[in-house]
């Protein structure tokens, strides 16, 4: 139960970079303010736009839609996907209007849920948040690691140049030197974050047109595909028992390149003027990524070439390919990938970023081992340099597994999407059923309205449906090398996250239902 205060009792006291409303909120919240706010809307729009990269992430995982669904399929399903996936967004936006707080899903379980289920969905969806961002920073580190790999391999194989040898030791390594540069940055460089980020959020939108402009009219003299294959062209290369299966496993291309949209929310306590300034950013970060990673789409589609060259390409991505076949050169194609290498590099670092400020507030409530040194907040910085430091420290760990099997790797990385959709559909949920009680859900600066509960209802639903494909292999009848094993990963968290709750999370975790303050 939440406890009751007059709105006269709470006190006005700005904190370090807050508005009046920003107290306020935190002290609704019952939580202290110990996090400068130095994000305005710009600098936290450059972070979690850049954070989710989409129109980057499209080239590099295009090899999903491309074996299941081919171009046509990939094409409708990012049309339909996106649907759901907006509604999704402003259903959370709206929530995180409510209960502007780092802890973001995991609270709003807390204090929405049924009142008997609240403690524990609260501690469930925690730890999946905490997994989903863990894994979200070893996964984005390994993929900048393999992708100057792919360079490597495509820039210095065959007779023109000295032969580079693929090492799985090698991209353990990069991975390391990734997660070090995120570091850095998110330490050291902690007063530079968020200009930075502006700069990022230019560089974002330079690249795509850079790369577009290249991908149409740099070698007019490559053919390029028809409308009738790009919008009528399904393909089945993986098998599946229907061509309608194939796409919807094919949708993981799309979905990838939308992950974290939650992120605004556990950087909340640091934003200026939280509780608009959050939600609107998920909503414009959503809009523009998902118009920016359209166009992309369609851009490779039309200049790709012929879909068997690009698939199973040495390099591991068949963007590679592809932009060599549109723009006819060796050194564009190096170009390109430059660009999304960087924008990747930069992406991790928001993504650690968000990472550690989930796991600190989850620690704040004494939910994690080690709580009290996780939740301590470094008194010059005023940021959370140890969870900084134990998320880098869980990436590297993770990426010496991919130095015996990069299968068992994947198994683990490949699991930040089903924990984060986890998180989504459980506050969504908890919401709609507020929303039948008499008083309805609380007052917000971004409401959805009389839309609100239709809205919640269909981006429920997607997220359950699209959940279950996040666990299909690429292809039908895998070998188990090739099998996804996130499913297993999955399994072995939330059972070990009901454990440690019955042997002693229910003894010491604060639920955060407990400190919030209903305002009359």
């Amino acid at each position: 139960m939440t406890r009751s205060v007059d709105k006269e009792m709470i006190s006005q006291e700005v904190g370090v970079g807050a508005t009046t409303q920003d107290d306020w909120d935190m002290q609704r919240l019952g939580k202290t303010q110990q996090l400068k706010r130095n994000f305005r809307f710009y600098s936290i729009f450059g972070l979690t736009t850049t954070l989710m990269a989409t129109w980057e992430s499209i080239l590099l995982t295009s090899t999903y839609g491309l074996i299941d669904g081919g171009p046509a399929g990939m094409v409708y399903v990012y049309i339909a996907s996106f649907v759901g996936f907006f509604c999704a967004v402003i259903s959370m936006a709206e929530i995180a209007s409510i209960s502007p707080t780092s802890g973001g899903q995991y609270h709003w379980v807390s204090e929405f849920a049924w009142p008997k289920y609240q403690r524990f969905l609260s501690y469930l969806t925690g730890w999946l948040s905490v997994l989903g961002w863990q894994a979200a920073f070893a996964s984005i580190c390994y993929l900048c690691g393999t992708l100057i790999q792919g360079l490597l391999v495509y820039n210095y194989s065959g007779p023109d140049g000295w032969l580079y040898t693929y090492e799985r030791w090698h991209g353990t390594l990069f991975t390391i030197a990734i997660a070090v540069i995120g570091t850095v940055v998110n330490t050291w460089g902690y007063k530079i974050l968020p200009p930075m980020e502006g700069l990022i959020l230019a560089i974002h939108i330079f690249g795509f047109v850079a790369v577009m402009v290249m991908m149409w009219v740099m070698s007019p003299d490559q053919p390029q595909a028809s409308g009738e294959s790009v919008w009528k062209e399904f393909t089945n290369s993986g098998g599946w028992s229907s061509m309608g299966l194939a796409c919807l496993v094919g949708q993981l291309t799309p979905i990838f390149s939308w992950t974290g949209p939650d992120a605004a929310t556990h950087m909340a306590e640091e934003v200026q003027n939280a509780a608009l300034i959050v939600p609107w950013c998920m909503v414009s970060t959503a809009l523009i990524n998902g118009s920016l990673g359209f166009i992309m789409l369609v851009t490779l589609l039309y200049n790709m070439g012929n879909i068997a060259d690009v698939l199973n390409p040495a390099s591991g991505f068949s963007f590679i390919p592809a932009v060599n076949h549109a723009t006819g050169s060796v050194a564009a194609t190096n170009g390109v990938a430059a660009i999304i290498l960087i924008m990747e590099v930069c992406s991790a670092i928001g993504i650690l970023a968000t990472a550690s400020r989930q796991t600190f507030a989850f620690a704040r409530d004494d939910a994690l081992p080690f709580s009290k040194h996780l939740a301590h907040v470094n008194r010059n910085t005023q940021i959370p340099v140890c969870s900084v430091l134990v998320s880098t420290i869980i990436t590297v760990l993770l990426s010496l597994i991919n130095i015996g099997s990069t299968a068992a790797f994947n198994a683990v990385a490949s699991v930040m999407i089903a924990a984060l959709f986890t998180t989504y559909i459980l506050p969504i949920a908890a919401v709609i059923r507020v929303r039948f009680e008499p008083s309805g859900i609380p007052p917000s600066r971004f409401s959805l309205g009389a839309l609100g509960l239709p809205i919640n209802v269909f981006s429920l639903a997607w997220l359950c449906f699209a959940i279950i494909f996040t666990f299909f292999p690429t292809a039908n009848n895998p070998t188990p090398v090739d099998m996804n094993w996130s499913i297993l990963v999955f399994g072995a968290v939330v059972i070990f996250a009901i454990v440690l709750y019955i042997v002693h999370g229910r003894r010491v975790y604060r639920a955060p239902v407990t400190q919030v303050r209903k305002v009359d």
